[in-house]
């Protein structure tokens, strides 16, 4: 599994998460609706305002960790794919150079 699918899985994590987290909330709020506590308006701007909070902290939390694992693999090593395609550039001019030398020698 290469590491784009591994946080591929991680973030889907997260959304399953928020997605069961937002379910609670609601079930939540429709008993307190039903016991009287908070009228429907109050419920839906609670649910509302939390869910803004959890997917706020949800995209800090992406791009922090997204930040952190092009971090963690610079510190190894790994190159980037901008250099990685630099790197193939400059084999396929080479190649060329030796085939178009090789060409000219056997003429």
């Amino acid at each position: 599994m290469d590491n784009n699918d591994w946080l591929k899985q991680l973030l889907l994590v997260g959304v399953g998460t928020t997605s069961m987290v937002a379910e609670k909330l609601r079930e939540v709020s429709d008993e307190w609706v039903k016991d009287g506590k908070i009228n429907s308006d109050q419920a839906t701007a609670f649910v509302d305002d939390l869910m803004n909070q959890i997917k706020s902290e949800q995209d800090n939390f992406e791009s922090n960790m997204e930040r952190q694992l092009r971090n963690m693999l610079q510190d190894l090593g790994v190159p980037r794919q901008s250099e990685m395609d630099e790197l193939r550039g400059r084999i396929d001019r080479l190649e060329r150079q030796v085939r178009d030398l090789e060409n000219k020698l056997w003429r």
